[in-house]
């Protein structure tokens, strides 16, 4: 065995013997603040966990599940409510063979239209709302804006 192999030959394991010699210059990681430790945090996502589906699964399992009794069928057509077997999402790849009436918390717009196209319906418990956006104001409609509403001020205070 070689003879300076060992960790005291080396200043230690990691980061130990940093500090070890005086008057010496210290290692940059006495200086980084946040070289040690954790910091912060990871909020927790508020975002619903998917599990999604897609329409020729739906077509596979709709037999396996109407045995099972997870679905119901009313002349012909299948009732499938997706969250009864573990789903919240509907997705649009593949297409369905049977007549259904599905009932999803969320769904793909190409889903519904796969859906509807073959007959049958798609029922979306929380539906996508659009994003509104904020309307720039220029600092000249702003101007005018706070003008308007000095003058009203001053109208009121007469009265």
């Amino acid at each position: 065995m070689k003879k300076h192999r060992g960790a005291g030959h080396r200043g230690g394991r990691g980061n130990a013997g940093t500090g070890k010699r005086a008057d010496q210059k210290k290692p940059s990681i006495w200086g980084d603040p946040d070289y040690f430790g954790k910091h912060g945090f990871v909020s927790k996502s508020r975002a619903p966990k998917i599990s999604a589906i897609n329409l020729r699964t739906i077509d596979e399992s709709l037999p396996i599940w109407a045995a099972a009794g997870l679905v119901n069928q009313n002349n012909g057509v299948f009732s499938v409510d997706l969250t009864n077997v573990g789903y919240n999402k509907l997705l649009g790849s593949g297409a369905l063979h049977k007549k259904c009436a599905i009932t999803v918390d969320f769904s793909s717009e190409q889903a519904i239209r796969r859906c509807v196209s073959l007959g049958s319906t798609v029922t979306v418990r929380y539906p996508r709302q659009e994003k509104q956006t904020k309307e720039k104001q220029t600092n000249e409609s702003k101007a005018k804006e706070s003008a308007k509403l000095a003058r009203q001020a001053t109208q009121e205070a007469e009265e």
